[in-house]
């Protein structure tokens, strides 16, 4: 399920819950700039790579582009 969630809800759940952050842009933007905590699991790779996330714990997915 997805639900699109503010800036404010992202802090909430990161402090109150230990939710997983994941970019998923490919791995030398990720590597240029990326949010403190984030783990990188690029678009291409997110289907085989997803059960490495904690299912039990919110998942925030998110592609930081600044142009």
């Amino acid at each position: 399920m997805t639900t699109p969630i503010t800036r404010d809800d992202v802090r909430r759940l990161m402090a109150d819950e230990s939710a997983q952050l994941v970019e998923v842009l490919p791995v030398a933007e990720y590597e240029d700039e990326h949010l403190p905590g984030a783990i990188n699991l690029p678009l291409k790779e997110i289907g085989d790579r997803a059960p490495h996330l904690d299912t039990a714990k919110p998942v925030i997915v998110y592609c930081y582009d600044y142009t």
